[in-house]
């Protein structure tokens, strides 16, 4: 089941909200200003956080590393791009979720992304609402 992004409130949110305590969540980002972003923005929901900077080191990590319960996924990263690396993780690990993220959110990039085997797709800028609610729809229910 996708969020529906079109029909969602952004607006309305509380970051506190959100409490994924004990839950590990593989930030898979190339560019250090955006995996900062994305660590400070998950600091306060109390997830542990693990980084890697390249693709081969994010089929890596997830292989090797069972307590992982969501990756989320820079589609342009060095060595193995996104799109090859949840082919990878979904032979091995088909019920993690992955949301994937990319800056050039071109017209067939959600569309690829999810063809791919990824579960979701956000679009950078990222809205912080969106993004949020979406990691929730993946850890809060579990």
């Amino acid at each position: 089941m996708k969020i529906n992004s079109k029909k969602m409130n952004t607006t309305d949110f509380n970051i506190n909200n959100y409490v994924w305590e004990g839950k590990n969540v593989l930030i898979a980002e190339d560019i250090m200003s955006n995996y900062n972003f994305l660590r400070l923005l998950l600091k306060k929901s109390k997830v542990n956080v693990l980084w890697v900077e390249n693709g081969k080191d994010a089929v890596e990590t997830v292989l090797n590393n069972d307590s992982i319960d969501l990756v989320l996924l820079d589609i342009n990263l060095p060595l193995l791009n996104g799109y090859e690396v949840v082919k990878k993780i979904k032979e091995k690990r088909p019920n993690l979720p992955v949301i994937a993220q990319t800056a050039y959110a071109l017209g067939g990039d959600r569309e690829k992304s999810l063809a791919a085997g990824c579960d979701d797709y956000v679009s950078k800028p990222i809205s912080i609402p969106l993004l949020l609610k979406k990691i929730d729809f993946y850890l809060g229910n579990k």
